[in-house]
């Protein structure tokens, strides 16, 4: 694509010879305004390398138009023009962002030369921009690990549909990474410059959640003192994230279809409406289906809300993944704790994946992190995983098993389940009794002689259960 000169000044003869100059010489497309509004409007809509703006223009001088410039596209380069009486300004404008000043009356090859390097220097910026945003593309979608196929459709679809502007639905149990799908949406969509605003419905009370969205103009209610900006507008241009969707109100319900269909917001006091360019990412972990065959969700808001629509699904689904994301864990904790990179024993692994995880991978995190923190081997056994196990624990942990091993031979299969258990067992029991193996032994019913030898049998020392301080 061909890049773009914009011409910014309020006489029209110094226009039409600026663009007579440039365009014999330079392979750009050409674009002139009179005043400031004319150009930031044209900058808007257009992809402009370059700005030439004149420092003295009636109403918006250039360096008013400088900083204007520099908050609508940062990436634009701004050439001042100045008559010789004005060199101050143009001195000044160069503190404030402007690549370069070129004086009045023109040297025509000096002005030509300036040009060309500040196209030079666009080009290159962008090429460095472009780069940067291809590997944080790349780091975005190796953030969600696995390679199992529910979790990679997931990851498909994300891709798809971050380029385009439809509305997304992203549904599944808590902790199966809702919040990180819609920020890789975002991080991949052509609003990636642009504000992310994520908002936890069910965390701000119903009678302010409304004003927190949509905003409120002074007197609209008591204590409203002065105009607040709601959510939808400060993430206009972004992306819009409201989670647990499934959690408010039928009034919501029916003011933020009216969002979908119109594009407008209504804050409250206000009694006229206000359009805002935002990509709404609804998330909720409630069966929508469900509630609005109860009635308590509106048909009409799912549609809206649900033209793509995106599964996370749960680590019960994917127990393959759970080696993958637990290694990916546990070397960004270590670099993130500053600690040389650890591994996990093979129990550890079978324990992870055979464990039941509610948080799903919230939690797998939580643990994984918390073992790094407090291990001090380099190898992460099942003892440095804070588990309060219970009598449900083992239950989940032999529904794991059955699952794992339906297809082993009885034998193998109750040899596997029988050293999980044993392992699990004594070391959530040695955990509680601060390591003291005689209390142990008593606590289970067995002998002292017994337990050591399957303490040995499993590789576990009552020493890592004490605590030093103690």
């Amino acid at each position: 694509m061909r890049q773009a000169v914009l011409i910014v000044d309020d006489m029209v003869d110094m226009q039409k010879f600026l663009s007579r100059l440039i365009g014999r010489a330079l392979a750009v497309d050409l674009y002139t305004a009179s005043n400031g509004e004319h150009a930031l409007k044209i900058i808007a809509e257009k992809e402009i390398s370059v700005v030439l703006a004149d420092v003295r223009m009636p109403k918006m001088d250039g360096l008013t138009l400088l900083g204007k410039i520099k908050e609508l596209d940062p990436a634009a380069i701004v050439i001042m023009m100045t008559a010789f009486g004005s060199i101050e300004s143009a001195v000044k404008s160069l503190k404030q962002g402007a690549y370069d000043y070129v004086a009045k009356p023109f040297d025509e090859e000096r002005l030509l030369h300036t040009i060309t390097k500040a196209l030079e220097h666009h080009a290159l910026a962008k090429r460095s921009i472009d780069l940067e945003r291809k590997i944080r593309n790349k780091e975005t979608l190796q953030a969600l690990v696995g390679n199992s196929h529910p979790l990679q459709t997931a990851i498909e679809t994300i891709r798809c549909a971050a380029g385009t502007e439809a509305t997304i639905l992203i549904t599944g149990e808590t902790g199966t990474g809702k919040d990180l799908a819609a920020r890789m949406i975002h991080d991949l969509s052509p609003r990636s410059g642009k504000p992310f605003v994520a908002v936890n419905c069910p965390a701000i009370p119903e009678n302010i959640l409304e004003s927190e969205l949509f905003g409120y103009r002074k007197g609209a209610f008591t204590g409203a003192e002065h105009d607040k900006e709601g959510l939808f507008e400060a993430a206009d241009g972004g992306t819009i994230v409201l989670d647990e969707i499934g959690d408010i109100t039928p009034t919501l319900q029916a003011k933020l279809l009216r969002v979908l269909q119109d594009k407008e917001i209504k804050p409250l006091g206000d009694n006229r409406s206000h359009r805002v360019d935002v990509r709404i990412i609804a998330a909720t972990n409630r069966d929508l289906a469900r509630k609005m065959e109860e009635g308590a969700f509106r048909d009409d808001l799912y549609y809206r809300l649900n033209v793509v629509s995106i599964r996370m699904p749960s680590l019960r689904d994917i127990p393959q993944d759970i080696p993958l994301m637990a290694n990916h864990f546990l070397d960004l904790y270590c670099a993130e704790a500053g600690v040389a990179p650890k591994r996990f024993s093979e129990e550890a692994l079978r324990l992870l994946m055979t464990r039941t995880w509610s948080g799903n991978v919230r939690q797998l995190q939580n643990a994984i992190q918390r073992a790094v923190i407090f291990s001090r081997e380099p190898e992460i056994d099942p003892g440095d995983f804070d588990f309060q196990t219970t009598k449900m624990d083992c239950l989940d942990c032999l529904e794991g098993e059955r699952a794992t091993f339906r297809d082993a031979q009885f034998k193998e299969a109750k040899s596997r389940i029988l050293k999980n258990f044993e392992i699990q067992y004594i070391r959530h029991l040695l955990q509680e009794l601060g390591g003291n193996v005689s209390l142990a032994a008593r606590t289970a019913g067995l002998e002292r002689q017994s337990l050591q030898y399957l303490m040995r049998k499993h590789n576990i020392s009552g020493d890592q259960f004490r605590n030093p301080a103690k």
